[in-house]
């Protein structure tokens, strides 16, 4: 088992940016490969970016192409989501998932942690 805690949301300004962190402990060289997602209200959790264990395959979101940054700190078991020019439509729960291969779909993930909220306002 992993368990994963996400720290650094908050309430940002449009244009603002901000930095999500993922720590993971426990059995964390089972999953190589680390997701961030986020989920609004009513809706199904989106994919927005995935990085796999040595950190040069990342995948993102085609609205946070340029905007996120997706990286990967194993010594520290941490994995980041660098978020600059920050929307409105960026506010959501934004959630890591650990899994053993890179996709966008949520259900292939093998452990989440709470979330952090990030709300933009305009």
């Amino acid at each position: 088992q992993v368990q994963l805690v996400e720290s650094g949301g908050g309430l940002v300004q449009a244009g603002g940016s901000l930095t999500l962190s993922c720590a993971a402990s426990g059995r964390t060289v089972s999953y190589s490969v680390m997701g961030w997602f986020r989920q609004t209200p009513g809706k199904e959790r989106v994919f927005v970016a995935a990085i796999n264990w040595s950190g040069d395959r990342t995948f993102y979101l085609e609205s946070v192409k340029g905007r996120f940054t997706i990286s990967r700190d194993n010594a520290k078991n941490t994995v980041y989501l660098q978020m600059n020019s920050l929307k409105p439509e960026d506010t959501a729960l934004y959630y890591c998932g650990a899994g053993v291969a890179i996709t966008t779909r949520w259900k292939e993930y093998n452990a989440w942690g709470q979330g952090t909220q990030v709300t933009v306002s305009s």
